[in-house]
């Protein structure tokens, strides 16, 4: 068995922070991530750095903020000179796997008739499945499925036409993602070689449809899922986006229309959500086992997060978009490995997924790649720094992210401290401020009190600076003139 430690990054998709029992989350079935997170340090405060897919994944990937990856919109294709953190463990001798979603090119069927277009991303075997849906004769999951004899045969859902269901746990796309992770792990195991695999699944993004056994595991508690945090009449001063997309997500184009959806949709669609969290849950239970059972356990760094939020109807919206809400950019983050605190400490700090990648560079002992522009956790994972500090203050950034949103387009950028939030809508002369110690929620918006225009002067100052700072840092200066 190789000396050198293992990389698991397990990246969910659109999972927000409040879904594990970990995060407090009183419903949900996750006994084995509540396990790992009692072995990990659990981030309280960890954020996406932008509030969909693309921008998102290329950024955590490569250390590097959305714009500056020139990646920062859905639809867009990475730039071939950008250098995936996994490029640079493959170069490092590690044998680099993946299942499930990348998202780091373009992948409607428009554009893309088989797998998405790939750059030099290290990855030695690459089990592509961008989402269940049969629209690409390469996804590995439909091939996988034919293997079994299956077929990904989803049933509407009686009690909420925005539900569906699977018949079983076995056609789970998560499901496949595992196994294939596990095949992967056990054979790198065999030939003593030194590994890293990103698994990631699409669950729990929508479109809302679990095994049918789990999501009916809610119903005797149905009636007492919280409905979702929305105030009537509270987006008559906040961005015309928010609006819209109450209408119907992604530019209203009437999915998930909040006003038409009634109290008993609601309560289904949340059911349906956690129900997917239990499923990666229980699968990753399995994952769990077999690194105990193949002796990789302790010589493996293990990252669970998610790539972004889901609103959940909060708000009044569903899905993503232009929204910096903490439902939608607040993600869980639990880190465990080799001479890290591994006993269950919760980290208030303030940390972005930027950051990961020159953590992971740290963990095998290479150089911090000069493109980089995140911060290392290493001293905070070690209990070489506090657990309430690392950042003082959290930037997301959304550039016309979507194509939903035209008149105007949706362009906003946010910084979040310990205290307050503030949200610049550009191009709208408006935007938001919320005093996150008052109003947790998010309802209230102090863009425009005058007893919040000291705060507001210092956010946009802490905005801007954070723009400045995130430029890109290549090419690099080579003398001083």
């Amino acid at each position: 068995m190789s000396n050198k430690p293992n990389i698991l990054w397990i990246c969910t998709d659109q999972q927000r922070f409040d879904t594990l029992g970990c995060y407090g989350n009183p419903y949900v079935h996750t006994p084995n991530l509540d396990r790992l997170a009692e072995q990990s340090v659990l981030f309280e405060t960890a954020f996406s750095q932008s509030p969909v897919c693309t921008p998102s994944r290329s950024s955590f990937l490569t250390g590097r903020y959305p714009r500056t990856t020139r990646c920062r919109q859905n639809g867009q294709s990475i730039p071939g000179d950008e250098i995936p953190v996994t490029k640079l463990l493959h170069d490092a001798g590690y044998v680099c796997g993946l299942s499930g979603k990348l998202h780091i090119s373009v992948c409607n069927p428009s554009a893309c008739h088989g797998t998405e277009r790939r750059i030099d991303d290290g990855y030695d075997q690459f089990f592509w499945s961008h989402d269940p849906a049969p629209r690409w004769p390469t996804n590995d999951y439909h091939q996988w499925l034919h293997d079994k004899g299956l077929k990904r045969d989803v049933q509407s859902f009686p009690d909420s036409r925005y539900v569906q269901t699977l018949p079983s746990e076995e056609h789970s796309q998560t499901t496949y993602c595992i196994q294939r992770a596990i095949t992967f792990i056990r054979r790198c195991a065999e030939e003593g070689m030194p590994w890293t695999f990103s698994l990631n699944p699409f669950d729990p993004h929508h479109a809302f449809d679990p095994p049918r056994e789990d999501l009916e595991r809610y119903r005797d508690i149905i009636d007492d899922i919280p409905l979702p945090n929305y105030t009537e009449g509270e987006l008559h001063d906040k961005p015309i986006w928010q609006r819209i997309d109450h209408g119907g997500s992604y530019g209203g184009k009437g999915m998930y229309a909040y006003d038409q959806m009634t109290d008993t949709d609601h309560r289904w669609v949340t059911a349906a959500y956690w129900a997917m969290v239990d499923v990666i849950d229980r699968q990753i239970g399995h994952l769990l086992d077999c690194l105990e059972e193949t002796g990789q356990r302790n010589n493996t760094y293990i990252i669970f997060t998610s790539d972004h939020g889901e609103m959940l109807g909060d708000h009044g919206i569903y899905l993503k978009g232009p929204f910096f809400y903490e439902p939608a950019v607040r993600v869980p983050l639990l880190i465990s490995g080799p001479g890290l605190r591994n006993d269950g400490s919760r980290s208030s700090a303030l940390v972005e997924l930027v950051d990961l990648a020159p953590t992971i560079l740290e963990w095998v002992g290479l150089d911090r790649h000069p493109a980089m522009q995140g911060r290392t956790l290493q001293p905070l994972l070690k209990g070489d720094a506090p657990l309430d500090q690392h950042r003082d203050d959290i930037y997301c950034e959304y550039y016309n992210a979507m194509p939903g949103h035209k008149n105007p387009p949706a362009h906003a950028t946010m910084v979040r401290t310990d205290r307050y939030k503030l949200v610049a809508a550009h191009g709208t002369g408006g935007g938001e401020l919320y005093d996150l110690e008052t109003d947790p929620t998010e309802t209230h918006n102090q863009w425009n009190n005058p007893d919040y225009t000291t705060v507001r002067l210092d956010l946009m100052t802490r905005l801007a600076d954070r723009m400045a700072w995130t430029v890109d840092p290549l090419p690099p200066r080579e003398a001083g003139f």
